[in-house]
C-alpha cells in the first residue's frame, strides 16, 4: 500500500495513512491525460463568436446603381461580402458544437494518473479531520503551515466536511467536491489537499 503524510488542522504532521494503489499508484501516460484534458476543455467551451452572412446583414434592398452605363463594376447589393459592412463568408457561427465524447474508463484512468502523479511528486496532502467553522483565518493559517504555501492549491472535500465560504477569499486556494473533481481541476493546481472523507469517495469512485 502507498503511504501519505497526514496533517492535522493546526498544519502539523500527525502520522501517515495508506492509500489504494489501484487509485493512487497508477503510472501516467501523457497521451491518455492529454486526450481527456482536451476533451474536458472542449466540452466547457461556448461558441460565442458569431458572424452574419449576406442574408442576415441589414440594408441592401436596392441595387446600388444601374447595371450598365456607369463604367463601374456591376453590383446587386451592398450586403455582398466584398463590400464593407457586408456579410461574412465562412465566418464563425454560434451553432458550432465543440463537444467531444469522453470514454468513462479513460476518464477515470486519466484522473487516477493525475492523482498518482501528485502523490509521487509529494504534492498531495491529507488532512486528518476537517470541520469547517466558517472562519477564513483558521483555514488560511492552516494552509500557511503546510507544504507549498503560496502555490496554487485545490482543497478536495465532501459536503459533511463543512468546507464553504471560508476558502473564498484565500489567494490561490480553490475548493472542489470529491464527487465532481476532474483532471482539469488537478492539472490547474500545483498542490492537492484531500480530507479523509474525500479519500473514501475518490477510492470508491475510481477503484478499478
Amino acid at each position: 500500500m502507498l503511504q501519505i503524510v497526514v496533517y492535522n488542522t493546526a498544519g502539523e504532521k500527525a502520522g501517515s495513512a495508506e492509500l489504494d494503489e489501484t487509485v493512487f499508484g497508477v503510472s501516467p501516460k501523457k497521451d491518455v491525460v492529454h486526450q481527456v484534458y482536451l476533451a474536458h476543455e472542449a466540452n466547457a467551451r461556448q461558441p460565442w463568436a458569431h458572424s452574419k452572412d449576406k442574408s442576415e446583414v441589414r440594408g441592401g434592398g436596392k441595387k446600388p446603381w444601374k447595371q450598365k452605363g456607369t463604367g463601374r463594376a456591376r453590383h446587386g447589393s451592398i450586403r455582398s461580402p466584398i463590400w464593407k459592412g457586408g456579410g461574412v463568408t465562412f465566418g464563425p457561427l454560434n451553432t458550432r458544437n465543440y463537444k467531444q465524447k469522453i470514454n468513462k474508463k479513460m476518464n477515470k484512468l486519466a484522473l487516477r494518473m493525475c492523482l498518482s502523479e501528485k502523490l509521487l511528486e509529494e504534492k498531495m496532502i491529507l488532512l486528518e479531520e476537517y470541520k469547517g467553522e466558517g472562519k477564513t483565518k483558521q483555514l488560511s493559517e492552516m494552509r500557511a503551515k503546510m507544504p507549498g504555501n503560496g502555490k496554487t492549491t485545490l482543497l478536495v472535500g465532501v459536503k459533511k466536511d463543512g468546507i464553504g465560504l471560508e476558502a473564498r477569499n484565500i489567494s490561490k486556494l480553490d475548493v472542489q467536491r470529491a464527487e465532481d473533481i476532474n483532471i482539469v481541476d488537478v492539472l490547474h493546481h500545483q498542490y492537492v489537499i484531500l480530507t479523509k472523507n474525500s479519500i473514501k469517495i475518490l477510492e470508491k469512485r475510481l477503484k478499478v
